[in-house]
């Protein structure tokens, strides 16, 4: 089932329809895994509060956020997210590295024809050990569509693979994705990463009694408008709300831009991990010798883990060609992909200038990490986030493109 709005779906209209998603299932113990508040926009919080207002005094609640590689949520994110209604208390961490089974693997001749033999070994499948529950009656799986880096299109299974998912398939997973090449993938479904998803989904997830709540969202400050909600199993609901988003949050610019300026949200970006978003999602529409200035006052660390924090700043974002090499003789990084694929991501290969702006992080720590660097006070009297608007703004004479929030979107040339 599905309600769409050229609008936004009122709270009454999605209320219904979570509603009318449950009708007539007997649920006595029910597990929810929506986003972390890394997608604050993305409508879930709103849609997980809304299932634990219905099922809590029917059944048990449990809600493990799909966490990924991030750092748990704090008592004011979750608050902030899910509003007063849900307790802090029925929070589940699940750890990447130590909470999942293993449930199959998907063989490497199916990885080497999806990636046209760029990567051949297999891919092990992990989960957290929850959703093999078998007490669960309903497993409810909240999350946003939107253009990534990795897999193409976020969500629907990655919310099960990656953010529920296990060391072996998010390293694999992201290097698969970097060795295929980001340009190829961004904004579109079938990626080989997807394909990868979609064998292990159809393999070795047909007994979860898994059901898919899939949000194509905008938004306008700290406002967010939900315009479709897709709800089910069948692939064709991910397949609509891809078309869905690739409408409303892909932007198609005349021409290569000269200097774009990202503002990383504090409450929501404390990492070069999650911020480099600046980077992935603005790449394709930044010409050659062009800049991007990240305004970053919330961004502390590199990596969301202590270990990937350290490979980072070991590493650098040293650009595509060179991450390959050091993964063929650098141990740390061959027992790491993921960390491997973000360095890749994170670079521009030398075609345009990225400036990171950041207060927490000195300027030796950013230009360590093959940056450059500015004071964030210093960058943000000229580039004043309370004062430009998103798209062009010319400022001290020149034209700048500026985007406030690069997580809902992604920015082409064509």
């Amino acid at each position: 089932m599905y309600i769409k709005s050229e609008t936004y779906i009122k709270d009454s209209e999605l209320f219904s329809a979570l509603e009318k998603s449950i009708e007539g299932k007997q649920i006595k113990k029910v597990l929810i895994l929506p986003p972390d508040f890394t997608r604050m926009y993305s409508g879930a919080g709103k849609i997980t509060a809304m299932y634990y207002d219905m099922l809590k005094n029917v059944a048990e609640v449990d809600i493990m956020p799909a966490l990924g590689t991030h750092e748990p949520m704090t008592k004011a994110e979750w608050t902030a997210f899910f509003g007063d209604g849900v307790p802090f208390e029925k929070m589940i961490v699940h750890n990447w590295r130590t909470d999942v089974t293993k449930i199959g693997e998907v063989p490497g001749e199916f990885v080497s024809d999806v990636s046209e033999g760029l990567v051949t070994s297999k891919i092990d499948v992990e989960v957290n050990r929850r959703l093999l529950d078998k007490s669960y009656d309903l497993i409810i799986s909240i999350g946003q569509v939107v253009p990534h880096e990795v897999v193409g299109m976020a969500n629907y299974s990655k919310n099960i693979f990656v953010g529920c998912g296990g060391s072996n398939m998010i390293n694999s997973s992201h290097m698969l994705g970097a060795f295929y090449g980001m340009e190829r993938v961004m904004g579109k479904d079938f990626s080989p990463v997807r394909r990868v998803f979609d064998y292990a989904e159809k393999n070795f997830l047909a007994d979860v009694p898994l059901m898919y709540v899939l949000t194509v969202t905008t938004n306008k400050g700290d406002e967010t408008f939900i315009h479709d909600v897709f709800i089910g199993r069948q692939r064709e609901l991910f397949e609509m709300a891809v078309a869905e988003s690739q409408r409303k949050n892909l932007t198609h610019m005349e021409k290569p831009l000269k200097k774009v300026v990202v503002y990383l949200d504090p409450r929501e970006f404390k990492s070069t991990w999650l911020g480099n978003k600046a980077i992935y999602r603005t790449r394709m529409a930044i010409d050659d010798g062009g800049e991007l200035i990240i305004l970053a006052p919330g961004v502390k660390k590199f990596g969301e883990d202590a270990e990937n924090d350290r490979l980072i700043r070991k590493f650098g974002y040293c650009g595509r060609e060179r991450v390959l090499e050091l993964v063929k003789t650098e141990p740390e990084l061959q027992n790491n992909l993921s960390v491997a694929a973000h360095l890749i991501h994170g670079s521009s290969d030398g075609r345009f200038n990225i400036t990171y702006c950041t207060r927490e992080l000195t300027g030796d720590e950013v230009r360590g990490a093959c940056f450059g660097y500015i004071p964030y006070d210093e960058a943000a009297k000229i580039y004043d986030p309370e004062k430009l608007v998103d798209g062009f703004n010319t400022v001290g004479g020149e034209e700048i493109f500026y985007i406030s929030n690069p997580a809902l979107g992604l920015w082409t040339v064509g």
